[in-house]
């Protein structure tokens, strides 16, 4: 069986770390960020520099840019797909959906996944990040985002009818959460 498992959280929850190992021990999976490919494309249509651009841009615009890595990420053809993505992105304009109807039943996953934390660590980590250019926040809203992942995620799994998994990644703890995963993606691809 084919695997098409999107795996979403908030920024800070650990969720690139995660699913980085995951792609480790899963052989012959593929992993795709599908910030990457929208930043790709973004810049060749010479609209943003960065990663961190992405979320300033026009709605429309970002619309523009899911539709086009989304169809692009359906595309893939290898058994085990491991998608690593945001389930919505703080924009100008509000919460705009990282998995959009047409995205996310483009993208047919067999499986959600939504990496959280604790608010708490969710903000230690943010600050250790320098790589990141990220929006100063209060713990509670923090915990704002991790609610509305939840409802996001539920909303995705309801249009998709893949069924979702939530699962804490507390600190130290994440080799732990990608070995879950890892055995979840063997036991369904067998």
């Amino acid at each position: 069986m084919k695997v098409r498992m999107v795996v979403v959280g908030i920024p800070g929850v650990g969720k690139t770390t995660v699913v980085d190992r995951v792609h480790s021990l899963v052989a012959g999976s593929k992993l795709v960020t599908f910030g990457t490919v929208m930043l790709e494309e973004g810049i060749r249509l010479g609209w943003i520099k960065h990663r961190d651009e992405l979320r300033s841009l026009p709605v429309e615009k970002q619309k523009q840019l899911q539709t086009i890595a989304g169809t692009a990420i359906a595309n893939t053809e290898e058994r085990v797909l491991i998608v690593d993505t945001h389930l919505f992105i703080r924009t100008k304009e509000g919460f705009w959906p990282g998995l959009p109807f047409e995205v996310v039943r483009a993208l047919s996953p067999t499986h959600l996944v939504l990496i959280e934390a604790r608010s708490r660590e969710v903000l230690e980590r943010r600050k250790k990040d320098s790589t990141r250019y990220r929006d100063v926040m209060s713990e509670d809203e923090v915990q704002d985002e991790l609610d509305l992942a939840r409802s996001f995620l539920t909303v995705s799994s309801t249009l998709t009818g893949a069924p979702m998994l939530i699962i804490r990644n507390e600190t130290d703890r994440s080799e732990e959460v990608a070995e879950r995963l890892a055995a979840t993606i063997s036991e369904v691809s067998r």
